[in-house]
């Protein structure tokens, strides 16, 4: 969520000492339900709040699907560690981390790097479900209709 003024500031510089609170979700694809939340300050990154956002889901997780933002190593680690399939596309310039010629199971990112360039990035997307990543959009877009896209208190408690 963005105070007033947001886009302003990051293109001309801090006035006033303004932040903003960001406020990562978690839903759930089957029934558009938000089964966690955690709001942050600007500061904070994606990927630092990746783990507090599925340690705070109740129940098994199938599918971690995220953007670009959640592609980092401890973000693999934290979906391998509860089972769940990993459904974030690698950066444009992105290699392999794991080599097939490697003993184990291959890394799920390595496979969906090799996907990707097997059958491009458009098709992975589809064929992989990513497209249900929208439904955090989507529920974003919801709440900041129905509460507004501004917090009304300036000051944390």
């Amino acid at each position: 969520m963005y105070g007033e003024g947001e886009w302003k500031t990051r293109i001309h510089g801090v006035g006033k000492g303004r932040t903003w609170r960001k406020l990562h979700l978690g839903v759930n694809e089957a029934t558009g339900e938000i089964v966690t939340a955690v709001v942050t300050t600007n500061n904070v990154s994606d990927d630092q709040v990746f783990g507090d956002l599925l340690d705070g889901v109740e129940g098994e997780i199938t599918q971690v699907s995220g953007d670009g933002a959640y592609d980092k190593c401890k973000c693999y680690e934290k979906a391998s560690q509860l089972g769940a399939k990993t459904t974030i596309p690698p950066r444009k310039n992105a290699v392999i981390w794991q080599h097939g010629n490697c003993k184990g199971t291959p890394h799920p990112r390595s496979q969906n790097l090799r996907r990707i360039r097997q059958v491009g990035r458009k098709k992975w997307k589809r064929d992989s479900g990513y497209h249900q990543r929208s439904l955090s959009e989507t529920t974003m877009f919801r709440l900041k209709v129905i509460f507004g896209g501004k917090l009304r208190r300036r000051k944390e408690r």
